[in-house]
């Protein structure tokens, strides 16, 4: 490895409560993660207009355990020491767990080859005190079946523009390739897994809005065809809430794959 005086590019990996921030995006209340992580960096390496590379957005209310950014600055006393400059300076709730020189060709977003997402919910009943900020609570049970044959109708290569939220705005390409849309249950606990080499604005929320639905009765794996071949946004397709949403893990080809 080259010296780290040297390296002017850094990989870090990064969680995060998404519970008090606004996002992960900069905004105007300079409260979204990125903000934080800017105001750290630029006080350690001196460079008030630091600016920070992630791999993507996540909105207000989602966690990460594996978002991923990138920085340019000159640090000069190796990644450990960075790790616990970065610690002792940003809020509780942002914790950056790895970091790493890297080469000028990586990208945090553009590298990337594909993501991860689990969201947790509770059915039939609600999530304790302690769980409620990292689950959707549904009271009525849910016919995990039903769920299971509304996921393998998404799983695959489809366009996705009616499980994803635009806003009328036009996007040239709304196809992607669902790799896996997995249901393991915990008692009454569900964890939905997702994984695609990306997914579309609210598209993780709006798969599992539409799989409770499906579990609820109101949505059948038929219905799921037919709204994907119409590629239209309808009110049959609810947005979980955030909170239930982590960003679970971000994939990179080698080397950047660890």
């Amino acid at each position: 490895m080259a010296d780290a005086a040297a390296i002017s590019r850094w990989k870090c990996l990064v969680a995060y409560d998404g519970t008090a921030f606004s996002g992960w995006q900069s905004q105007p209340d300079k409260n979204a993660v990125q903000d934080h992580l800017e105001r750290r960096l630029g006080e350690l390496l001196q460079t008030p207009d630091m600016r920070i590379h992630g791999s993507g957005r996540t909105d207000a209310g989602v966690h990460a355990r594996g978002q991923v950014f990138h920085f340019e600055g000159g640090w000069r006393h190796g990644p450990e020491r960075l790790l616990a400059a970065l610690r002792g300076g940003l809020p509780t709730a942002i914790q950056v767990r790895a970091a790493e020189p890297v080469g000028p060709e990586f990208h945090a977003r553009f590298s990337a080859v594909g993501k991860t997402y689990h969201y947790h919910l509770v059915h039939g009943g609600w999530a304790d005190p302690f769980t409620q900020a990292y689950a959707w609570s549904v009271p009525k049970a849910l016919d995990v079946a039903a769920m299971r044959a509304a996921a393998a109708v998404l799983r695959g290569r489809h366009d996705f523009r009616a499980f994803s939220a635009f806003g009328g705005e036009e996007r040239e390409n709304t196809v992607r390739t669902l790799a896996r849309l997995d249901l393991i249950e915990d008692g009454n606990r569900l964890r939905i897994e997702a994984e695609a080499e990306g997914f579309l604005y609210k598209m993780v929320r709006s798969l599992v809005g539409a799989l409770v639905y499906a579990g609820m009765g109101k949505l059948s794996a038929e219905r799921i065809t037919a709204l994907l071949a119409s590629r239209e946004r309808t009110a049959e397709v609810e947005t979980a809430p955030p909170q239930g949403l982590f960003l679970e893990r971000v994939h990179y080809p080698a080397p950047w794959n660890r």
